[in-house]
Formats: structure tokens, C-alpha cells, sequence
């Protein structure tokens, strides 16, 4: 049993029955990003990357869709269920990747290359991807670069780190936006360099999002989907070093019950060894609790709006993506 206590009705809420309950009364979908924590995860209908997560609630016949993720993957719930009402726990819970990238300045950058094509990964705001051509997900970002015209020169954001990894499997020249997510581009290569040697058996896994040499240490680089299928596929009992952030690995032990994870630490200045196994946990995912997510459901509130013209604009670079495949 999960109360809520402080609150100002009569008697402690139970949560999960509570959440249930409203699910029904809402005809409501809860979605949960991979980055969330177990107990939210162990509550939602569907449980993904962001974009894909989106997709299933769209083709759903739910009034009421609840993202526990952050703040532009609700904007994109929004974007492809426009008639539905869309709720995030927390607003406050944004994304360094897509803040590095604020629209008026993206434009800008856009306006000063005005021959190139604008790919944007889906980590974006509504704004942004409503100034894209086309949006990728870490998953199809290679397969949709190496199909564009070869005489078209790209920009390619908001992360600089997804782009350069993109440059080197396809060939292609392009224009990178100089984004980061901040949990991505902190782990340490010399720790993982310290654990590989510790675990010698064990498989790499790293998102495409990490610096360069983080990459170069990898087994299997990829998205949070590929990275969890990676562990599907692979031995039972087998022994990973997981280099994403470490929500992911609910999904992994439940995949793998019998297999061993190390989760990768992340480098920062002030430790007593250079490392942090905490710092490595996104604290804008972390702001969506089961308290909140049951309070917002309860009242309704925060509720996810766009203008119609956003949301138009920026459908577009996602339905092109899709018709890439």
C-alpha cells in the first residue's frame, strides 16, 4: 500500500487503487518514459521511448492521456492527439536537451543556413520541431540521414553528440546545433574504461547521446529500445554496464531477472573519486512522483496546451519521418 498522507482530505489516499480508479473515470492512458522511477513505471499502461510513447496513445480511444516523462514529450503527445487532453505531473519537469535548444535562437540559426535541410531529433519543443523538415528518433536518426538527397547539406540538433555519432555511420556532413543532455555527457570514460576491466565479460551499453569517447567504449551503441532489446537478445545470465540513465534498468531486470548490472558513473568535479553514481540520474524525470502523478489526475491539472498553428507545423516533420520509415 503507497498513501498519500499530506493532503487535506479526511484520511490517507492509497495510491494505486486511486490511480486505477481514475484511470477509468477519465478514460485516461498513463504513459511512462523508460527514465522514470520503478513505481511509475509498475503503474503505466505503456511504457517507452518518448515519440513511440506518444504513437500508442494517439491510436488509443482515451479522453485523457497522462505523461510521466518530461515537458516536450507531452508537447508531442499533444501534437499527435490534438483532440485529446494531454497532463504531465509536474510542468516544472523540462529537459536540458531540449532547453539547449530555445526556438528563437534555433530560428535564427535556421534563417542564416537557408539552403540546408533542418533534422531535429524528437527531444525538441513543439516550436522547434515546428521548424524542422524532418524529426528523428535515436533509433532511426542513421537510416533517415543517409536517405536524404546527397546534394542537400543538413543541419542536424539539438544534440551535438547524437549528430556527431550520425556523422560517423553515415558519411554525411552536417551542420550540428551545439546541445547536450547534461546526464548524457557527464559519464566518465575512465571509470567505464576501470569497470570494463573489473567485469571483463560484460557488454557496454551506451546511448548515442554520450561524448565521443564514451561511445568508443560501447558494445552496443543505440537508443534506450535498442539498448533494452540488446538485453533481450542476448545471454540470460549475462553482465552489463549500462551507460544511459538508469531507469532503463527496471525494464532490463525484468527482461533479464538472472543478469548482472553495473550502472556507469558519472564524472564530477568535487567527489572524493571524480564520480557519481547518482549524478547519472536525470533530476527532470525524477520531478514526476506517484503522488503528483495521482494529484494532476485527481484535478486535472497541469494540462499540456499548444497553439493549433504549433501544432500543425510541427506534425509535419514527424509524419515525414514515419513515411521514411
Amino acid at each position: 500500500m503507497i498513501l498519500l498522507t499530506n493532503n487535506r482530505e479526511d484520511s490517507p489516499v492509497d495510491l494505486l487503487p486511486e490511480i486505477e480508479r481514475l484511470k477509468q473515470e477519465l478514460n485516461a492512458v498513463v504513459l511512462a518514459h523508460y527514465y522514470q522511477t520503478d513505481e511509475i513505471q509498475d503503474v503505466a499502461d505503456f511504457i517507452g521511448d518518448s515519440l513511440d510513447l506518444s504513437r500508442k496513445a494517439a491510436e488509443t480511444d482515451a479522453d485523457v492521456i497522462v505523461f510521466c516523462g518530461v515537458h516536450f514529450m507531452a508537447e508531442t503527445a499533444k501534437v499527435l492527439s490534438p483532440q485529446k487532453t494531454v497532463l504531465l505531473p509536474d510542468l516544472q519537469a523540462g529537459c536540458s536537451l531540449a532547453d539547449s535548444a530555445p526556438p528563437e535562437e534555433f530560428k535564427a540559426f535556421v534563417d542564416a543556413h537557408p539552403d540546408h535541410l533542418v533534422v531535429n531529433y524528437v527531444n525538441t519543443s513543439a516550436a522547434v520541431k515546428a521548424l524542422s523538415d524532418y524529426c528523428v528518433t535515436s533509433s532511426n536518426a542513421v537510416k533517415l540521414v543517409s536517405g536524404l538527397p546527397s546534394d542537400k547539406p543538413i543541419i542536424f540538433g539539438p544534440d551535438k553528440f547524437l549528430g556527431d555519432w550520425v556523422m560517423r555511420e553515415t558519411g554525411r556532413d552536417l551542420l550540428l546545433w551545439q546541445g547536450s543532455c547534461e546526464v548524457h555527457e557527464m559519464f566518465s570514460e575512465q571509470k567505464i574504461a576501470e569497470m570494463k576491466a573489473e567485469h571483463p565479460a560484460a557488454k557496454v551499453l551506451v546511448h548515442p547521446e554520450c561524448p565521443l569517447p564514451v561511445r568508443a567504449l560501447g558494445d552496443v551503441i543505440g537508443s534506450t529500445r535498442i539498448l533494452l532489446e540488446a538485453v533481450q537478445n542476448g545471454d540470460a545470465n549475462g553482465e552489463y554496464i549500462v551507460v544511459t540513465e538508469p531507469g532503463i534498468i527496471h525494464k532490463m531486470k525484468q527482461a533479464a531477472p538472472e543478469a548482472i548490472f553495473h550502472m556507469a558513473p558519472a564524472e564530477i568535479a568535487g567527489s572524493e573519486d571524480g564520480s557519481c553514481t547518482s549524478c547519472n540520474t536525470c533530476p527532470h524525470m525524477r520531478r514526476n512522483t506517484l503522488e503528483k502523478l495521482y494529484l494532476c489526475m485527481k484535478n486535472q491539472t497541469p494540462e499540456i496546451h499548444l497553439d493549433p498553428a504549433i501544432i500543425e507545423r510541427a506534425r509535419l516533420p514527424i509524419e515525414r519521418m514515419l513515411q521514411v520509415g
